[in-house]
């Protein structure tokens, strides 16, 4: 196994078991969604990025990802086989949040509820 520098990526065969970990909770549906798109990809060596970028009508938006990446300062949670990481500015936003999947009639994909937003938008894209 090779060793890293804080500024680099962390190769898919090495271990994230070093990183801190972080207080989101990934549903069991959720986690079975993501192991579903990766197994549809072929690809064992991506992890669920989960971030909070700046934009939106309410100032915060969640970016939700495939990272083959480990960057400095990620903190890790495994949820059976699924990895999520969450990087160091976004984990003080996201602790306690839990992300789910829906999949009804009338709405498709990932949901965050997020115990930390003071508000949304209308559209529920965005929070401050």
């Amino acid at each position: 196994m090779s060793t890293t520098t804080p500024e680099t990526t962390t190769a898919p065969d090495e271990t994230t078991a070093s990183l801190p970990e972080h207080e989101v909770q990934l549903s069991d549906v959720a986690a079975g969604k993501v192991r579903s798109l990766l197994e549809q990809e072929g690809r064992t060596d991506l992890r669920l990025r989960v971030a909070v970028q700046p934009g939106g009508c309410s100032g915060l938006i969640y970016q939700l990802y495939f990272d083959e990446r480990v960057l400095d300062g990620d903190a890790v949670r495994d949820f059976d086989g699924v990895e999520v990481i969450v990087d160091k500015m976004s984990v003080p936003y996201l602790s306690g949040a839990s992300i789910d999947f829906e999949d009804t009639i009338s709405k498709q994909g990932f949901t965050i509820d997020n115990p930390n937003a003071g508000g949304s938008c209308a559209c529920g894209d965005s929070f401050h």
